[in-house]
């Protein structure tokens, strides 16, 4: 949906890496940079570990994301086959996406995505992790494709006021629920926020956008209504 941020994961093929080196982890990086301006997607957040990659970012208009990700994969598939004299897949499947509410649930999407390698236990500091948005979201290093969320604008009045702020928020462990709520409304691919917000997304789109307990019948939107 346009204007709305969307969690991204794709995954390795049967969770293998698709990334053996630091120069697949540019080249995906490079591409990334390259595709943001011409497909109208703003990137806020990102980390690239060994097996799969988490993005945060909000499209112009519906279909941006999709066309963006699709183009980013056969590219960088490509590359990575013809470096590693490979064919064949490298992704499972295709992406995975979930819409984000805004405020707190965008900021913790930040955390999550950049608190990736500390809970990976790669790292203390997310902010040395070198293939994550943080260090650049921190002003630690500049970073051309990324575009703040108004949420973590919000975070203070100054540049150095919202670094200080965000700085803090990472320094605090997601709690255990918290992550188990980002996991399952993305595994669910659902719209992730306050009650409105997912009556706002049902109503525009004519999907059930909660997430539902194993084994429950889906939910139909009459159009009628």
């Amino acid at each position: 949906m346009a204007g709305i941020p969307q969690h991204i994961v794709q995954r390795g093929n049967n969770r293998l890496p698709c990334f053996l080196n630091d120069g697949d982890r540019l080249r995906y990086l490079q591409l990334l940079r390259e595709l943001l301006p011409a497909s109208g997607v703003r990137l806020h957040a990102y980390v690239l570990m060994d097996n799969h990659v988490h993005l945060l970012a909000t499209p112009a208009a519906t279909g941006d994301i999709g066309r963006m990700m699709q183009r980013l994969g056969r590219r960088y598939v490509g590359l990575f086959n013809a470096r590693h004299g490979r064919s064949g897949t490298l992704w499972e499947g295709r992406y995975k996406a979930c819409l984000v509410d805004s405020e707190r649930y965008v900021l913790a999407c930040y955390r999550y995505i950049e608190l990736n390698p500390v809970r990976a236990r790669m790292t203390d500091d997310p902010a040395a992790y070198r293939w994550s948005s943080c260090a650049a979201n921190l002003g630690r290093r500049p970073h051309s494709g990324l575009s703040p969320h108004p949420a973590w604008r919000a975070l203070g009045t100054t540049e150095a006021e919202r670094t200080a702020a965000y700085r803090c928020l990472l320094d605090e462990a997601l709690p255990d629920d918290l992550l188990a709520e980002v996991r399952h409304y993305l595994q669910q691919q659902r719209a992730w926020g306050r009650d409105d917000f997912r009556a706002m997304v049902e109503a525009k789109t004519q999907r059930f956008a909660g997430t539902r307990p194993a084994h429950r019948p889906r939910r139909v939107i009459s159009s009628d209504k």
